[in-house]
């Protein structure tokens, strides 16, 4: 079954981008082919087929593809938090090859992304594992990051007041929306962000450095 998410090649920049937020967060396809034979046999030699039960749909995945998804996404985790990201990477392709709706897996390939400065692919693995889990923080914090670092602030804004809805004790969401509303202008709300970051995490340097930048 062939991934519904963006691909890419198997050499990939290696490339991190700098931000802090973004080194926070840092913690394909099976294909196939048939040939009918019977479609080359004259009509009359062509063999009959049985009456066929209702099909099941192209998008099903079948509970075998499910588990193995699941053994290559906790591989990939593994080999990602040991530094291997480029093999990382491929078992989290391997992973959403065989199950499109692992979110598990679509999040960990856009941490992967994001770390190589990919934000396009990053953003839309993020949406992804966000639909599949509307109620987690941890996918719109992501895809916030990568709004911010391709300087789209007002998308990474929405995304970031849906999060600290979701996750209020999430510092690390308060500190994004601090950063993203002190680059729109808006000093009141950052300072609010970040006040609220600096409570739930007292040692927070960029919180505590972006609320003296705005005077909270």
């Amino acid at each position: 079954m062939a991934s519904p998410f963006p691909e890419r090649g198997l050499a990939r920049r290696r490339q991190f981008w700098p931000q802090p937020l973004a080194l926070a967060l840092m913690g394909i396809a099976l294909c196939g082919c048939s040939f009918d034979l019977g479609s080359l046999m004259p009509e009359k030699d062509k063999p009959q087929e049985t009456p066929k039960t209702a099909a099941a749909p192209e998008s099903a995945v079948s509970a075998g593809n499910v588990t193995e998804a699941q053994t290559h996404t906790a591989k990939a985790q593994a080999l990602a938090k040991s530094g291997e990201t480029a093999a990382a990477l491929d078992e989290f392709n391997r992973a959403v090859g065989l199950d499109p709706y692992n979110a598990q897996a679509l999040y960990g390939r856009a941490l992967i992304y994001q770390g190589n400065n990919e934000h396009d692919f990053a953003i839309a693995d993020f949406s992804a594992a966000s639909g599949l889990n509307p109620q987690k923080a941890e996918p719109l914090l992501g895809r916030a990051t990568s709004y911010l670092a391709l300087g789209k602030v007002k998308e990474a804004a929405a995304d970031l007041d849906e999060a600290s809805e979701a996750d209020p004790h999430n510092a690390q969401v308060w500190t994004a929306r601090g950063q993203a509303y002190e680059r729109l202008g808006d000093k009141a709300k950052a300072a609010v962000s970040y006040n609220k970051a600096v409570a739930l995490r007292p040692r927070d340097d960029a919180a505590r450095s972006g609320l003296a930048r705005v005077g909270g």
